[in-house]
This record gives C-alpha cells, sequence and structure tokens, in this order.
C-alpha cells in the first residue's frame, strides 16, 4: 500500500474511533441528566401530601412521565422506570410497556430497556436475585423466579399472571451487534415480607444455568 494512503487510513481510523468515543460519553452524560431529572420528580412526588390517589398509585400514566428506581444490587443494575416503550424513552430510562399494569398495583408489569445500555447487567442476574422497586406510591420487592430466552413473537410473557410479576424484557444475545433475534426475559415475583424473602432465597437461589 502507498505510504500516503497508508498515512490518510490511519487518520481515518483514529478520527473514527474518537468520534465513536465522544458519542458513548455524550450519550452517557446525555443519560445521567435524565436520571438526575427524572429523580428530582420522583422526590418531590413522594413529598406530596398523601391522598387516596397517591397511597393506591394512578390507574395510568402519560407518556414520559417518571415511575421509581428499578435497582438489581448484586449485579449493578440501577435505572429510573418511565412510562412508555418508545426509543425516545428507552434509549434513556427503562420503559414501562403501557398495556401491562403499573408496579403499584396487580398483575403482570412489564419493563424493557436496551441491552446496550441499562439493561446489559441482566446477563448475570440468576434465580433468586432479588430485585428492588422504589415508587412514589410504595416500595416493592421482587424474587428472580425465571431467566427465559424468547422469540420477539412470544408475546405470552405479557400475559396476566395468578401473582403479581414484574417482567423484565431486553435483546439477546447481550454480544450481538445490530438487531439481536431474541429476547431475553427475567420474571420476578413480588415479595410479601422480609421473612418470605429470606426463606424464598435460601430455597430457590441458584446459578443461571452455564449454557445461557
Amino acid at each position: 500500500m502507498i505510504p500516503h494512503v497508508r498515512r490518510w487510513l490511519a487518520r481515518l481510523l483514529i478520527a473514527g474511533g474518537a468520534a465513536v468515543l465522544l458519542w458513548v460519553a455524550a450519550n452517557q452524560v446525555l443519560t445521567l441528566s435524565y436520571r438526575l431529572h427524572y429523580e428530582a420528580a420522583l422526590e418531590s412526588m413522594r413529598r406530596l401530601p398523601a391522598t387516596d390517589v397517591s397511597r393506591t398509585g394512578p390507574a395510568s400514566l402519560a407518556n414520559g412521565e417518571p415511575i421509581g428506581t428499578l435497582e438489581i444490587a448484586r449485579v449493578g443494575l440501577s435505572g429510573v422506570v418511565v412510562e412508555g416503550d418508545e426509543d425516545a424513552v428507552l434509549d434513556r430510562a427503562i420503559g414501562h410497556l403501557p398495556d401491562t399494569p403499573l408496579p403499584w398495583h396487580t398483575g403482570n408489569s412489564a419493563l424493557a430497556a436496551h441491552r446496550d445500555a441499562l439493561f446489559r447487567p441482566l446477563k448475570g442476574v440468576r434465580l433468586g436475585d432479588i430485585l428492588r422497586l422504589r415508587t412514589p406510591h410504595g416500595d416493592f420487592e421482587y424474587i428472580v423466579r425465571e431467566i427465559l430466552i424468547v422469540n420477539p413473537d412470544d408475546l405470552w410473557v405479557l400475559d396476566p399472571t395468578p401473582v403479581t410479576m414484574l417482567t423484565l424484557i431486553s435483546c439477546w444475545p447481550f454480544n450481538y451487534i445490530g438487531h439481536a433475534p431474541e429476547r431475553f426475559i427475567v420474571r420476578a415475583e413480588r415479595m410479601k415480607n422480609r421473612y418470605e424473602e429470606h426463606q424464598v432465597r435460601a430455597t430457590h437461589a441458584s446459578p443461571l444455568p452455564p449454557a445461557l
């Protein structure tokens, strides 16, 4: 290869790499800014005087309204949950699927996020892990009951359940480039109290099978 062509090619590669790093950094700063904004809004909601609606929680929310914060401490997952499943929401937060119940009601609440963003830590989740969802209408704890890999059209994971559940959805495989062909599903059951959490942890905690 001609020397000057090599030099220009090297410069282009360096410039491309720098642009990618700048894009990642800018995206992280923007995501943090959104998180701080939503957390401030949630804290303000918590300080409002208690009403019948604030105790039971609203039946629905407008797209983009904050719901709470989700944490799975063992895998280092932490993020703000916002109403909606559009890209504008999922690019910056964990989105609640509007066709499923809100977390402060009974049923199967579904949350989704991009695997390249807030849900990447899900790859390390295990049966028995505890999920904590903090909202202005109550704080809830869930224990992971199932970890599944399904096709995108397997919408049965959103069906109503006999117990109150939280279903997390992301793309799979986690290291796939482009539109991933399958979905990674974590299904967690809401805990009733600390004693039950301790008992279920002792009975069900086990690692994710190596094949996944």
